[in-house]
């Protein structure tokens, strides 16, 4: 399982989906990844070239996985901020826009609650 360089990563992949990733650059080159909590492919993890999709002034980066930058929006970030997201992959078509929607697999952000101890850490670090 890939983890950040950070004291508590926030955003986390399991080998699976590094392998996806791996895919995903050899045919597109870098990527970047957005969680968002859209209405079209609702909070799935999207996958696009990396600099295509506009990072807005309220998205956060909450770390890299594979390489990629992992970005958040702030309302979704305010949701899941007490969580670990970790980025899986499982069978099926990913949103229309996301780059592993060729492949016959899709992103899929699974979740852990934070314990008080690793919460109180990304409050220090002022990452929450």
């Amino acid at each position: 399982m890939d983890t950040d360089t950070t004291t508590v990563p926030q955003v986390t992949a399991t080998d699976a989906a590094l392998s996806l990733i791996g895919v995903v650059t050899g045919k597109h080159g870098p990527v970047m990844f957005h969680q968002s909590g859209g209405c079209c492919d609702g909070s799935a993890p999207m996958c696009y070239p990396a600099g295509d999709f506009i990072v807005g002034d309220r998205d956060r980066l909450l770390g890299h996985i594979g390489g990629a930058p992992f970005y958040i929006s702030g309302p979704q970030f305010e949701y899941w901020k007490h969580t670990q997201l970790i980025i899986d992959v499982v069978p099926g078509r990913g949103g229309m826009f996301s780059l592993e929607g060729p492949e016959g697999l899709r992103f899929l952000t699974r979740s852990r609650l934070f314990t008080d101890e690793e919460f109180a850490t990304l409050e220090a670090e002022g990452r929450v």
